[in-house]
């Protein structure tokens, strides 16, 4: 059977660089913990100032990536979604086949229920 994805294709340009990026972020929001510890130690052995530009350089780096990676991340997924490279196959009335349409409607997607088939609210 063939569908719209194919597993042996590589990813494009495009989605190799939002690999990256999303692992870029990634390294660095799991290197906020040990810029702490950093910064705490050179606090501890004089240098505050120092240590507090290094924490507060590494939540900002990490923060900065992270809005990047979500940004990009989003016009990928508008961009696959939009029908570029995300095939969908859009069914007419033909296709049906197993729905019988009612006798004398100009309606050609109408599926008529029968009484046992819906209830009724009230």
């Amino acid at each position: 059977m063939m569908t719209g994805w194919h597993a042996e294709q590589a990813p494009d340009r495009p989605a190799k660089a939002m690999i990256a990026v999303t692992l870029l972020a990634l390294l660095l929001v799991a290197a906020v913990p040990v810029a702490l510890l950093a910064a705490v130690i050179m606090m501890l052995l004089g240098y505050v100032a120092g240590g507090l530009a290094l924490f507060g350089g590494s939540v900002l780096a990490a923060a900065i990536a992270v809005a990047f990676a979500g940004v990009s991340g989003m016009r990928q997924l508008r961009k696959l979604l939009s029908g570029d490279s995300f095939r969908v196959v859009r069914l007419d009335g033909s296709q049906y086949t197993d729905v019988a349409e009612p006798q004398g409607s100009d309606h050609t997607n109408l599926v008529q229920l029968d009484r046992s088939e819906h209830t009724e609210v009230r």
